[in-house]
């Protein structure tokens, strides 16, 4: 049931690392009032952790690999469960294999819940300069790009006052890693959500201010209308 009748309407942000998946979840989730959920704010909470779980999986990140499907699941069945996403919630860096779509699909046709898929498109050289810009405060998990959001003091993280650093996944060499595993197990997916399975739109991340593209995005959630019936491949 593509639009759902039942428990409120998913979005589901798609696109490779450093797309900008994470500024639009954080803008549209201001529109629309409804939770942002990261599965790599999830996988950095349980490394911060220090288990035994989270050092695996912060050695896992670190060296550009994915973490496996069987554990994403069940954290974002975990987190989608809760009181808080019965309107809707925003789905930021899920699904990245086919094994993962096809959970997430069962379980939001299983809730009554229909979806809508954006892919925001990227050129891979621009990512690779996005991510160099990149800046993040290990204390309070705010980010910032030296381009296009710098902090106001120089290496200095405007909310804690921490220095600001470069994550080990964020990294040029890493990054190049993460892009091969994006292509090789995460594009099938193009296939499979704009093959009829919801509604599903392309966006050109880069084309636009992240405020205008939000802002499209957020009409299309509203309209609860298919995103390919929208002028939206920008």
């Amino acid at each position: 049931m593509p639009e759902g009748s039942g428990s409120g309407r998913a979005l589901i942000l798609f696109g490779p690392p450093g797309s900008g998946k994470g500024t639009q979840a954080r803008l549209i989730r201001e529109c629309l009032g409804v939770p942002h959920i990261s599965t790599g704010d999830m996988l950095r909470e349980r490394m911060q952790a220090g288990d035994p779980l989270g050092m695996v999986i912060k050695r896992l990140l670190d060296e550009g690999e994915l973490v496996t499907d069987e554990l994403v699941n069940q954290m974002v069945e975990e987190r989608i469960s809760k009181p808080d996403c019965r309107k809707g919630f925003i789905l930021d860096g899920y699904p990245r294999t086919l094994s993962q779509a096809g959970t997430i699909c069962r379980q939001l046709a299983d809730r009554g819940t229909g979806w809508l898929v954006v892919h925001l498109k990227v050129d891979y050289n621009e990512i690779i300069r996005r991510l160099a810009d990149r800046r993040s405060c290990a204390q309070c998990a705010a980010v910032y790009n030296l381009a296009s959001h710098p902090p106001k003091v120089a290496g200095v993280c405007d909310r804690c006052g921490n220095r600001l650093s470069i994550r080990d996944d964020d990294r040029e060499s890493v990054v190049r890693k993460r892009l091969e595993a994006y292509d090789e197990r995460t594009r099938p997916l193009l296939e499979f959500f704009s093959g009829g399975v919801g509604s599903f739109c392309e966006m050109n991340g880069a084309g636009d201010a992240p405020a205008l593209i939000a802002r499209r995005i957020c009409e299309m959630m509203r309209s609860g209308k298919s995103g390919c019936s929208l002028a939206c491949s920008n």
